[in-house]
């Protein structure tokens, strides 16, 4: 049901996203809404990063999409909710969108289709200024608070649509060999985000590239490696790394199977993964070893994360055993 692939928290200059990127899967590609086997998805996900250092950076995350909405064969929508609080300053974001897409099947015999997704939504930020700093309240002995600040702010906070957009192409070659790889860019508008009310000051747009497969070991072991890159302003991330799933149990009425997977981040992180399918049910558990200059503070530690994902199954009409006759007047 899912696989474990991670990626970093970011800082306040870039878009909501989890480690668990995989398993937050209308936040990494519009495309993926409607993407799973089943008739309905719904996610949940919350990160708590830098407790060690700062005021914890937490970010939490709930989506709900449906396969062949409405019987509408091959089109999925779905919507999402992403909130995400920082630092002293508590600078919030509150992302709520909708997403839609349509799948382009190019071969039944051996699964093989293209996605086509497009999102839309309201984004809201704040931020308190009360609870900042400044050098001007130090008298040249200590710090002071009552002293005035002659900064002015605008306003705290801000409110802007966004939209985005994605493809993914997926496919199978046996029922556990498989490929799959997405581009999506987010932030197609580039809406002024300042809150100096400068409209030159614009969020930059967020390219995302990710690639993973699964491949049998045994017959009950299968390996699933993933690369992930993405790229916003001057920020630039790539990871790559593997976790192998051993199925316990697969029959018609029953659906284990247990996840561990180990990931690097290039210039930031480690990461760890657990994680077990429980028939409809996925929960995945991971957690970053800090590995970037902030070591020292952070003593090497960096976030925890959850995701929890549960899918209603697509149950099928029951088949009539007997044959319905007409009544005769």
């Amino acid at each position: 049901m899912g696989t474990l692939l991670f990626i970093s928290e970011p800082g306040s200059a870039q878009d909501i996203h989890f480690s668990q990127f995989m398993n937050s899967p209308l936040n990494l590609n519009p495309a993926q809404t409607g993407n799973f086997k089943g008739s309905y998805r719904f996610v949940g996900n919350v990160r708590r990063q830098w407790s060690s250092v700062t005021i914890p950076y937490q970010t939490f995350g709930l989506s709900a999409d449906a396969k062949d909405f409405r019987r509408l064969k091959n089109f999925g929508l779905g919507t999402s909710l992403y909130y995400d609080h920082t630092g002293d300053s508590h600078f919030s974001t509150l992302v709520f969108n909708v997403s839609s897409s349509y799948r382009i099947v190019l071969s039944k015999k051996k699964p093989e289709y293209i996605n086509i997704g497009i999102q839309g939504g309201i984004t809201q930020r704040r931020i308190d200024y009360s609870n900042l700093t400044y050098d001007q309240q130090y008298n040249g002995y200590y710090y002071d608070p009552s002293l005035p600040v002659e900064q002015s702010f605008a306003n705290s906070g801000r409110i802007y649509p966004n939209i985005h957009t994605g493809i993914l192409y997926t496919k199978y070659f046996e029922k556990r060999k498989m490929i799959t790889g997405g581009v999506a860019l987010y932030n197609i508008t580039k809406p002024a985000q300042s809150f100096f009310n400068e409209s030159s000051i614009s969020l930059d747009r967020r390219w995302s590239f990710n690639l993973g497969g699964q491949h049998p070991l045994g017959d009950k072991t299968d390996l699933l490696p993933a690369v992930h890159y993405m790229t916003q302003g001057t920020f630039k991330s790539f990871i790559a790394g593997t976790s192998i799933k051993y199925t316990l149990q697969d029959n018609k009425l029953t659906y284990r199977a247990i996840y561990a997977g180990g990931w690097f981040r290039y210039g930031d992180a480690a990461f760890i993964s657990i994680g077990m399918d429980y028939d409809e049910w996925f929960v995945g558990l991971s957690y970053d070893i800090n590995t970037s200059n902030l070591k020292p503070a952070s003593n090497y530690r960096g976030g925890f994360e959850l995701a929890v994902i549960y899918i209603v199954p697509q149950y099928l009409p029951k088949r009539l055993k007997y044959k319905v006759c007409p009544d005769f007047m």
